[in-house]
């Protein structure tokens, strides 16, 4: 396998690069149109849907997706191999959609802003789970344990998800779509958006939270009101 190369043809550090990013990103220096292919079939779909954090229709996170992915044909001779390929093109297409957000006049999430000590304490459980006195569980929230697995995967159930997600603010639903519905680890996705530990795992408690009451509520297991 040829290991990927720097600007200077010097041979690049791959310590933290798999043998599939190394090939991937070697073809790519070498002008391999089908290894350009492999990575948009992989990772187009979920640019778009990351995009949409921070532009105001489809079309146009099409077209914000679509410019990352002549920055990472552009920058892949200064790749240095630091993180994972996939993490590095997530982070031209952030930084890609936040400057596309702005020109569009659009709030954009700034998760890197976040505070978690200074952030308001966000309930994550309903109150309404807990007795106003004692505070101790009122009624405890159902199991998923005994729900049919069908009916956890219909359709309908994984379109309320995704109305969860979509309602959620956005910082929080940046989060989230990255580690659970792109699959990447804690520490992809604050390099990713540049966030710490503590921000990024906050924020995705906070949005696991109302996603999973969400979607309570759709299955009939919140409580009834007090």
């Amino acid at each position: 396998m040829t290991a990927p190369l720097s600007e200077s043809g010097a041979p690049l550090p791959v310590a933290h690069l798999s043998d599939d990013d190394a090939r991937l990103v070697a073809a790519l220096q070498a002008g391999d149109e089908a290894a350009f292919e492999e990575l948009i079939g992989r990772d187009h779909a979920g640019m778009v849907r990351l995009a949409l954090n921070y532009v105001q229709s489809l079309a146009v996170a099409e077209e914000v997706a679509q410019e990352a992915w002549i920055g990472v044909l552009k920058g892949v001779g200064r790749f240095e191999g630091r993180s994972s390929l996939r993490t590095w093109i997530y982070r031209i297409l952030v930084n890609t959609a936040v400057t596309r957000g702005r020109r569009e006049g659009r709030s954009v999430p700034f998760s890197a802003l976040f505070d978690a000590e200074r952030a308001p304490i966000e309930a994550a459980m309903d109150p309404a789970y807990f007795n106003s006195a004692s505070q101790h569980w009122a009624t405890k929230p159902a199991s998923w344990e005994g729900e049919p697995e069908e009916r956890l995967l219909a359709g309908e159930t994984r379109s309320r998800i995704n109305e969860a997600i979509a309602a959620l603010p956005p910082a929080q639903r940046e989060v989230i779509t990255l580690r659970d519905v792109q699959g990447f680890g804690s520490d992809e996705v604050c390099n990713i958006l540049g966030v710490s530990e503590s921000n990024q795992r906050v924020l995705l408690h906070r949005a696991r939270s109302k996603v999973r009451r969400a979607l309570s509520e759709y299955l009939g297991m919140e409580p009834a009101p007090a």
